[in-house]
């Protein structure tokens, strides 16, 4: 299901579309109530009446509110509106990694590992929330 420019989802207005993956396709949108944007990220139709699927999201979404780390998004929200399940998440402008690499090429080791040691912080603190 992809939502198109304009496409409400209660007080969120999705603005374009940033990806989508295997649990969910992710949305650019504005907040009409709070005047912010925010990244939306939507639970496919196919998934929405699998209890298995949906619970994983919510699981997901309540594992997103347990974290507080600067390299991992803050959740603001889980809803449902008009038969969509959404998690409303900061939107964390600027380009990918996979973007970075197709502009640039390889990007260089001292770079690397200070986005891999970022990336093994944000899984050290998500990991530490489960055990």
């Amino acid at each position: 299901m992809a939502l198109a420019a304009g496409t409400k989802l209660g007080s969120y207005e999705i603005t374009g579309a940033i990806g989508a993956g295997g649990m969910g396709e992710v949305y650019q949108a504005h907040d009409t109530k709070l005047g912010r944007n925010v990244a939306i990220k939507v639970l496919p139709e196919a998934f929405a009446h699998d209890a298995e699927r949906l619970a994983r999201f919510q699981r997901e979404a309540k594992m997103l509110a347990s974290l507080n780390h600067s390299n991992i998004a803050t959740i603001h929200g889980l809803e449902h509106s008009d038969g969509v399940h959404f998690l409303i998440m900061e939107l964390v402008p600027g380009e990918t990694l996979a973007e970075r690499i197709k502009r640039e090429g390889a990007v260089p080791i001292e770079e690397a590992l200070k986005i891999g040691v970022q990336i093994a912080e944000a899984l050290e603190a998500a990991w530490l929330r489960v055990v």
